[in-house]
C-alpha cells in the first residue's frame, strides 16, 4: 500500500475497539491524503440476508449531510415533474429520459426517483440501473409521489443503508473537512438508524463488528453503543 498508507495504521491498535470519539480522531489524524477523503462505515451484522424476514434496509438524512453533492433524476410527468424541478433536481424527464438511457447508457446520476405511476416505465431500464444500485424502490424512498421532498431529502443527505451479500453495511457518513464533532454526530444519527432496523427475525449479537475508515486510510474498530 506505501510508505504513507504503513505510517498512518502503525498507531492504530487493530485488536482494540474504541470510543466512537477516539476513533473518528485516529481516523483524521491518519487521513493523509491531500483530497478531502470520505469518511466511511462498514458494519458487519448478525442476520442471514438470505431470509426474507432478515434484511435490513433503509434510508436515513444525515444531521450535516455526506458531503457530497447528488446529482438527482426524477422520472415524472406533468405537476410532479414541474414540483421536481423547483425543488432542485438535476434531471427531469419521462420516454426522453428512458430513452437516452436505453440509447447511449447514460448514467450521470447519483439518485433517480419516480412516482409510482411511472414505474412501468422505470422498468425498461430495469436491467441496467438495477445492478448500478439506480433503481428506483418505495423503501428507500425513492419512489413517492412527494417527489419534492425525496429530491430535497437527497440533496440534503440522505443515506441509504442496505445489507450487502455478505450481510455487511457499508455507508458514507461525512468528509475529512467535517471534524471530528459532525463526524461523531452523523455517525451517531447512522448507527442508530441501523440499530432501530434490526428485524425481529434475528438471533444473537446483532452488530458483530463495526468499523469506520478514510478512504485511503486503515479501518479503525469501534465499541457498539451501549
Amino acid at each position: 500500500m506505501g510508505k504513507k498508507y504503513d505510517n498512518a495504521v502503525k498507531n492504530i491498535d487493530k485488536n482494540k475497539a474504541y470510543s466512537i470519539v477516539e476513533a473518528v480522531k485516529l481516523v483524521l489524524e491518519n487521513a493523509y491524503a491531500k483530497f478531502d477523503e470520505t469518511i466511511e462505515l462498514h458494519v458487519r451484522l448478525g442476520v442471514d440476508g438470505r431470509q426474507a424476514d432478515q434484511q435490513v434496509r433503509g434510508t436515513i438524512v444525515l444531521p450535516h449531510g455526506t458531503g457530497k453533492t447528488m446529482r438527482v433524476l426524477v422520472i415524472a410527468k406533468g405537476e410532479k415533474a414541474e414540483l421536481a424541478k423547483k425543488a432542485g433536481a438535476d434531471f427531469v424527464g419521462a420516454e426522453d429520459i428512458i430513452t437516452k438511457i436505453t440509447a447511449n447508457n447514460w448514467l450521470d446520476f447519483d439518485v433517480c426517483i419516480t412516482t409510482p405511476d411511472m414505474m412501468g416505465l422505470i422498468g425498461r431500464v430495469a436491467k441496467i440501473l438495477g445492478p448500478k444500485g439506480l433503481m428506483p424502490n418505495p423503501k428507500s424512498g425513492t419512489v413517492t409521489a412527494d417527489v419534492a421532498k425525496a429530491v430535497k431529502d437527497a440533496k440534503g443527505g440522505k443515506v441509504e443503508y442496505r445489507l450487502d451479500k455478505f450481510n455487511n453495511v457499508h455507508c458514507i457518513f461525512g468528509k475529512k473537512s467535517f471534524g471530528e464533532k459532525k463526524l461523531v454526530e452523523n455517525y451517531e444519527v447512522l448507527i442508530g438508524a441501523i440499530v432501530k432496523a434490526k428485524p425481529s427475525a434475528a438471533k444473537g449479537t446483532y452488530l458483530k463488528n463495526i468499523s469506520i475508515a478514510s478512504s485511503m486510510g486503515g479501518g479503525v474498530k469501534v465499541n457498539p453503543p451501549a
